[in-house]
């Protein structure tokens, strides 16, 4: 083996291990993701989250609020302080290269499955709710 060839395959071995290390999102994630929330038309107000992880109530709009990662959707019960409700749900998405990256590089996947730690929600969320009806 010449020593370019050394050096070439060194390299190789180097940025794979890197790749590797790099890419597997139970490793480099956090397990809760910084989520901003604001109703539509401005309002304040409260809200109920939760998803299979845990549940969390915060006032609206959010200041430092930390939601768990899931592979469930980020259901959300709001009522504004005038008393109008807004439910629905925020989908889980995945992040698509550290996920990739772990399948490929790491231990197939299975760590970020069972932790749920390759999963996250829209960082910033804005919940309609009804229009305020003039009496």
């Amino acid at each position: 083996m010449t020593k370019k060839t050394k050096s070439l395959a060194l390299y190789g071995a180097t940025v794979c291990t890197a790749l590797a290390m790099s890419g597997c999102a139970t490793i480099v994630n956090d397990p809760s993701i910084p989520v901003a929330v604001t109703f539509s038309d401005g309002s304040s107000g409260e809200c109920r989250f939760e998803n299979k992880r845990g549940t969390w109530t915060s006032e609206i709009p959010t200041e430092g609020l930390m939601i768990r990662r899931s592979d469930d959707d980020l259901v959300y019960d709001c009522t504004t302080d005038d008393g109008r409700q807004a439910t629905g749900a925020v989908e889980s998405e995945i992040e698509g290269g550290k996920m990739a990256a772990s399948v490929v590089f790491w231990d197939l996947g299975i760590t970020d499955a069972i932790t749920d730690k390759h999963r996250t929600y829209d960082g910033s969320i804005v919940i309609q709710v009804p229009t305020l009806v003039a009496e």
